[in-house]
C-alpha cells in the first residue's frame, strides 16, 4: 500500500471541501475502498475520514417517506422496524448482499459508490478503461461471466454490484449531497449512475467532493414488493441476475408494477417502458415477454454472460406473475 495523508472531517461541508482537493477520497466504513487500495487500483493521496459524522439515522418524512443518513450501516437499515415493514424488498436486498460483518461496517452512501468486480478492473495487470482510460476493456474478449449484457459500450461492459442500489431504484429514492461551498442537490437515483460511453471512469454524477449526506424515500406504492438475487451461492456472492419488483395486481391481473434489475447493467437497470407494458395487463405469456423486450432492448452477451439474457427473462416473469398469483394480495397485503 502506498503512503497517504489523513484527517477526519468534523462537519459535511468540512468533508466537502477536504474532499475536493486532488488525490483526495472520502472513507467511510472502506470495506470497498481499503481493498482497492491494497490492489492500487485506487491510489489516494489523503483519506477523509467520515467516521466522526453523525451517520443520520433513519426517520420519516412528513410526506410518509423515509430519510435515511448517509452513515447508516447496512445492518442498522436492514433491521430498522419502518424498513421492515414498508420497504421490505429494500431490507431484503441488504440481506442478501455480503456478510454480517460487511454489513456492520458498511454504509448507505458507502453502499450506492461501491465499484465494480469486474475482475479486469481489480486486476491491475489487465487492461481496464474504468481503471486506466485508454487501455482496453479485457473483459470484452475475456472471462466475462459477471459483466453485463446491457447499457454497455465498447469501452466497458462492467456490472453494477450493489443490491441496495437495485431496491433503491425501484423504490425511486432521491440522492441528497453537499458541496464544499455548502451548496446541496437532490438527485434522482434514476439520474445518478451514469452509462459507461467513452467515460466509464466515471460512475456516478457527482463533482469531486460532494459528498452524500442521506437518502430519502418516497411513500411505499401499494403492491407486493420482494427481492429476488440469484448467485453462485447462498451467501456472500454478487448477483447474477437480480431483481427488485413492486407489482399491484391481483388474480392474474396487474394494475401496475415496477421492477429494476441487478448483475446485468452498468448500473441498476429499470426501463419505463417495460412497466408501462404490464399496466393493466393480464400476467402472461404476451405481456410478459413484450415487456421484458422493452427491458432488454439492445442486449447483447460477450460469450461467457450469453446465459444473463434468457436467465432474466424468466426471472422477471416469475416474480411478476407470482405477485398477483390468486391469494397473494391478501397474504402480502
Amino acid at each position: 500500500m502506498r503512503s497517504f495523508g489523513y484527517e477526519r472531517a468534523g462537519s459535511p461541508q468540512g468533508a466537502a471541501q477536504a474532499g475536493a482537493a486532488s488525490g483526495a477520497a472520502f472513507i467511510a466504513g472502506g470495506t470497498n475502498l481499503l481493498d482497492l487500495m491494497k490492489l492500487e487500483v485506487e491510489t489516494p493521496t489523503r483519506l477523509v475520514d467520515l467516521g466522526r459524522l453523525d451517520p443520520g439515522g433513519v426517520h420519516p418524512t412528513a410526506e410518509g417517506g423515509l430519510r435515511i443518513g448517509a452513515g447508516v450501516s447496512n445492518s442498522a437499515l436492514s433491521a430498522d422496524p419502518t424498513v421492515r415493514s414498508q420497504y421490505p424488498l429494500l431490507a431484503q436486498a441488504l440481506l442478501a448482499g455480503a456478510s454480517p460483518q460487511l454489513r456492520n461496517r458498511a454504509t448507505t452512501a458507502g453502499n450506492l459508490l461501491q465499484r465494480t468486480r469486474c475482475v479486469y478492473f481489480y486486476d491491475t495487470a489487465s487492461a481496464c478503461n474504468k481503471r486506466a482510460p485508454g487501455t482496453g476493456c479485457g473483459a470484452m474478449g475475456g472471462v466475462n461471466r459477471m459483466n453485463a449484457v446491457v447499457g454497455t459500450s465498447s469501452a466497458c461492459i462492467a456490472a453494477h454490484p450493489s443490491d441496495m442500489a437495485v431496491a433503491m431504484m425501484a423504490l425511486d429514492a432521491t440522492v441528497e449531497t453537499v458541496t464544499a461551498n455548502g451548496a446541496g442537490r437532490r438527485i434522482p437515483i434514476t439520474g445518478f449512475y451514469r452509462l459507461p460511453g467513452n467515460t466509464p471512469h466515471l460512475d456516478t454524477v457527482l463533482q469531486p467532493g460532494e459528498l452524500i449526506t442521506a437518502v430519502t424515500l418516497p411513500p411505499p406504492p401499494p403492491g407486493v414488493q420482494g427481492y429476488r438475487k440469484i448467485r453462485d451461492r447462498a451467501s456472500y456472492a454478487f448477483a447474477l441476475v437480480s431483481v427488485a419488483s413492486i407489482v399491484d395486481g391481483s388474480d392474474g391481473q396487474i394494475r401496475q408494477a415496477r421492477f429494476a434489475c441487478g448483475g446485468i447493467a452498468p448500473r441498476p437497470w429499470r426501463v419505463e417502458a417495460a412497466e408501462a407494458a404490464l399496466t393493466g395487463a393480464r400476467a402472461d405469456g404476451p405481456a410478459l415477454d413484450r415487456a421484458c423486450d422493452l427491458l432488454l432492448q439492445g442486449a447483447a452477451g460477450h460469450g461467457y454472460n450469453d446465459f444473463k439474457i434468457p436467465m432474466v427473462r424468466r426471472l422477471v416473469t416469475h416474480v411478476v406473475a407470482q405477485a398477483v398469483r390468486p391469494g397473494q394480495e391478501q397474504r402480502n397485503g
